[in-house]
């Protein structure tokens, strides 16, 4: 008969401690994005260090272009800086839901998906990001146009172009994740291997130009990144598969135990 009262006691007390979690996450961005601020401008001369070097120049179209390049920066940056501890806050809500085990294997998995997204981060930019520039400013001299590049969308393309592949980079924490808790298993991603490797090209063509060369080498790291990930879900499932059979012989010699007990 107390059941009802007790639930909505429980979705109160989980609803609070969601709101404390969001306040306080937002609180540190914040405070992140203002010690961002003095540093936006040279993050920005960084940044244009490519359009430097091919002659080009960044044009501010709108009156307001440089001031919310300038606090939209400093946003990012700040949501980067602070991405440790709002994974740490994730983890800290789902946690009591969790056994013992499984918090302390999912907290370690924190440094782990913050690195993959800035070797992510790092890829798109050093590599991805001038092989674009690259292709576009040669297509444009061939077409005879003259190249002016609105600083808003310089930097909105930038972002566009390189926070999807920090995304992309998570997968090989994922697919352990997803093994060690049993949704997949190696011998199921090597089956999909072909499937995953056309989704993989795709979505490749929707973040490149036009252009098979810088298609297919955006393309081959993605594809050993999904290789990466299966080696990573071989080596957990071995982990799953012997910590179930010690703690089968673990249940038998207990059982056992009491059998000569009585």
């Amino acid at each position: 008969m107390n059941h009802q009262p007790d639930q909505e006691r429980a979705l109160s007390d989980h609803l609070t401690e969601l709101r404390r979690r969001l306040m306080l996450s937002a609180f540190v961005v914040f405070a992140f994005f203002l010690i961002a601020l003095p540093s936006v401008k040279y993050v920005l001369a960084y940044l244009q260090a490519d359009l430097v070097e091919r002659g080009l120049e960044l044009n501010a179209f709108g009156v307001a272009d440089p001031l919310m390049i300038y606090l939209n920066l400093a946003l990012v940056i700040g949501l980067v800086a602070s991405g440790p501890f709002l994974l740490y806050q994730l983890w800290a809500f789902v946690a009591p839901g969790l056994h013992p085990n499984e918090r302390k294997a999912t907290l370690a998995y924190i440094p782990i998906i913050f690195i993959l997204f800035l070797i992510g981060l790092a890829f798109a930019y050093y590599w991805l990001f001038p092989l674009v520039l690259d292709i576009s400013t040669d297509l444009g001299q061939d077409l005879g146009l003259t190249q002016i590049i609105g600083a808003s969308n310089y930097f909105t393309f930038l972002l566009q172009l390189t926070i999807p592949f920090g995304l992309l980079f998570q997968l090989p924490v994922v697919t352990m994740f997803l093994t060690r808790i049993g949704v997949v298993t190696p011998y199921f991603l090597s089956s999909i291997r072909k499937y995953a490797y056309f989704a993989l090209f795709v979505i490749a063509a929707f973040i490149t130009p036009p252009d098979l060369t810088s298609h297919l080498m955006v393309s081959l790291p993605l594809f050993f990144l999904y290789e990466i990930s299966l080696s990573i879900s071989r080596i957990t499932y071995r982990g799953v598969l012997r910590r179930e059979k010690e703690a089968m012989v673990k249940e038998q010699m207990d059982l056992m135990k009491q059998m000569n007990e009585k």
